[in-house]
């Protein structure tokens, strides 16, 4: 079965984003961001929840287009509503079954575009697999967690670890839940 991979960018101190979804302190460009976007072009499926989906607006994403045009889009909401909707882009009710579905027939790795709440809903649902976090060398202080409001606890196995010019650092961890 592919594995649901969180690949995302993070703050030192556990943010995705700043006050307001600021994400201007982050590395905007340079080989550990080319690497980022070289790995993208390897999923075919992207999951992510309404919010992620909704501030890719900003960058120009017309609602009911797809963020990634390689990709099959599964935005999950209770909430979101667009009449015209890509061939490639599906909005989804939360469910365990669900995810479990699109992870089984997925016929590459699920990449998991975040973003905080929906991420923390995954992992207290033990539904990711891999972390690769795009450590940034800043300290926001506030904002959006990488995983919302989870409080799971678990152990990460370090399985590969990238260092790039920027200061950015790619790190590549096994998740495991405690037993």
């Amino acid at each position: 079965m592919q594995k649901i991979v969180y690949y995302v960018a993070s703050s030192l101190d556990g943010f995705i984003a700043g006050v307001n979804d600021d994400i201007s302190k982050f590395v905007p460009n340079g080989n550990g961001v080319e690497k980022y976007l070289s790995d993208l072009k390897k999923f075919k499926t992207v999951i992510m929840g309404r919010r992620t989906y909704e501030f890719g607006y900003q960058f120009g994403i017309v609602p009911g287009q797809p963020a990634y045009p390689h990709m099959n889009h599964h935005i999950f909401s209770e909430t979101l509503k667009i009449k015209q909707l890509a061939d490639n882009v599906r909005i989804e009710k939360k469910s365990i079954k669900r995810i479990i579905e699109i992870k089984e027939k997925s016929k590459t790795d699920v990449y998991l575009c975040g973003g905080g709440q929906f991420a923390g809903w995954l992992l207290d649902n033990g539904l990711i697999d891999i972390l690769k976090l795009k450590l940034n060398p800043i300290i926001l202080g506030d904002g959006i967690p990488i995983f919302g409001n989870s409080k799971s606890t678990l152990i990460g196995y370090l399985i590969e670890k990238e260092s790039f010019d920027s200061g950015l650092e790619i790190l590549t961890y096994d998740l495991k839940k405690e037993h």
